[in-house]
């Protein structure tokens, strides 16, 4: 039977409102189905309306749609909640509701709450030696669906189920993108790192006996031979090749054990820099130190600023460093509007288990932010060191996870790094697989 879909609205009962549920639902009709989304707590309302409509709760309101709910999305606060898990369409679900009228046999809802929330990061765990949430500590990764954007997957399936019953509904779900961002940790292997650096690295590859880097060092800084890391005419004329336009994270920060990047003062880098924004977007990759000395933040985004007469307004933090929900919070009251860091260093795949840009939600505070999360699908350093994989064995897992954004119309996003680009020693072959990549990745589904 064919409703009026008055715009292409979707009328939705609730029991109550919560932030939680604005959130989630925002995100499923609105961004992912393209639907013109209503919420209402009146049943009268809801038994009247003559458009598309779905029930959302504890019982049935004996209409065309009814979909039962966990108690999650009236919830506030965090509890160590025990998930049970079953398969739908092949795939794990979770929140099962056990109710024979339900259009889905577990709450999507909140399912896909808990995961875009990132829930289970609020809640106790193990965390790796750089004091991240890692991979093996996920249930997407313990339940084997990391490689799966489910919550794309689920809207998708629930668009299918709203078109059999409202014919005339529109769903729109987002338009497939491939954009590749590249992190400069280090510009430079050996150029432009001030005398005393310089001399370090000497004596340490003395110390080591790596005289083919000393060699090589030599030739660099005579002007004889290319540093190793500097692929950034490659990097330019690679993606104007293919009509891509990259962001660039740039480590902007003071020396340090993790952070190495050039000296920020160095006026050849500060050159460099603003050579990289003719050529894409800039963003602040904030310091290691920055976790634990905030103050730091607030000076490398001003100093990169001021490098590209800019403001910088996306991020992507160094050794992908997100906790919960201090970090969020910490770049959002910096200016930052979008963050690209939701990923995992270990593994590849979907941490948020979605692959199109959201909203982020405060847990803590319950509240919807407007700092804009980005996921990634997988860093080359993953790949290569973490899983130790061939070039062609990485090609076969990036061409398998466009293939996973391609199908739901998802944002598909790849790291790289300079280093790896320049092809050089150990990353010899991957420059090739990372264009091989762009190639694939361009096509339209």
């Amino acid at each position: 039977m064919n409703k009026s879909t008055e715009d292409n609205k979707i009328l939705v009962f609730v029991e109550r409102r919560t932030p939680r549920l604005s959130y989630i639902f925002n995100l499923i009709f609105r961004e992912l189905l393209g639907l013109n989304l209503e919420i209402t707590i009146d049943k009268i309302v809801f038994k009247n309306s003559i458009i598309p409509k779905l029930s959302y709760g504890y019982s049935d309101m004996g209409e065309d749609l009814f979909i039962a709910a966990d108690s999650l999305l009236y919830e506030r606060g965090i509890t160590d909640i025990v998930l049970t898990f079953s398969t739908y369409n092949n795939l794990p679900c979770f929140f099962n509701t056990y109710n024979k009228k339900s259009a889905f046999p577990f709450d999507l809802f909140a399912a896909s709450f808990y995961l875009v929330s990132r829930y289970e990061e609020y809640l106790p765990y193990i965390n790796d030696k750089y004091g991240r949430f890692p991979a093996s500590e996920s249930i997407a990764f313990n339940k084997g669906f990391l490689q799966k954007p489910l919550v794309n997957i689920w809207s998708i399936d629930l668009g299918n189920k709203l078109k059999e019953i409202f014919h005339d509904l529109t769903i729109t779900t987002p338009t497939y993108k491939y954009l590749p961002t590249i992190d400069i940790d280090a510009a430079f292997a050996y150029k432009d790192k001030g005398f005393w650096r310089i001399i370090g690295g000497y004596l340490k590859d003395l110390r080591d006996r790596k005289f083919d880097d000393i060699n090589e060092r030599t030739n660099v800084l005579l002007g004889k031979g290319k540093d190793p890391f500097d692929s950034f005419d490659y990097i330019f004329q690679l993606h104007k090749s293919y009509n891509f336009i990259p962001i660039f994270f740039i480590l902007c920060a003071d020396y340090g054990n993790n952070d190495k990047n050039l000296p920020t003062y160095n006026w050849k880098f500060q050159s460099l820099i603003r050579h990289i924004a003719d050529y894409g977007e800039i963003g602040i990759h904030p310091s290691f130190a920055s976790n634990t000395e905030k103050i730091k933040l607030e000076k490398e985004i001003k100093l990169l600023s001021k490098i590209t007469h800019s403001e910088i307004t996306k991020s992507r933090q160094h050794f992908l460093i997100i906790n919960m929900p201090e970090t969020y919070r910490n770049i959002s009251n910096h200016g930052i509007k979008n963050d690209y860091s939701m990923g995992f260093a270990a593994n590849p795949g979907f941490r948020a288990s979605i692959c199109t840009p959201f909203y982020f939600y405060n847990l803590e505070h319950e509240m919807i932010t407007s700092l804009k999360i980005n996921p990634f699908a997988y860093m080359e350093g993953t790949l290569k060191d973490y899983m130790g994989l061939d070039t062609d064995a990485a090609y076969i897992i990036i061409k398998d996870l466009i293939d996973e954004v391609k199908a739901v119309g998802g944002t598909f996003i790849s790291l790289w790094h300079n280093e790896s680009l320049g092809g050089k020693k150990r990353w010899k072959g991957w420059p090739e697989i990372y264009e091989r990549s762009l190639q694939y990745g361009r096509i339209l589904p």
